[in-house]
């Protein structure tokens, strides 16, 4: 009996297309992540300037 292989198998899937609700879930995710390291930089520059 042989294990089938990973590459084969995700070739076998038929393609879905993301949902718009997926799409929109990625887009504030991504969005949310570069607002906080943002802030993060923002804060850290401002509480832990080094050579000041």
């Amino acid at each position: 009996m042989e294990t089938p292989k990973i590459g084969e198998e995700i070739k076998k899937m038929p393609y879905e297309p993301l949902l718009p609700i997926e799409k929109k879930l990625i887009g504030w995710s991504l969005g949310l992540g570069i607002v906080l390291l943002a802030v993060l930089a923002i804060v850290s520059r401002i509480y832990f300037h080094a050579g000041g």
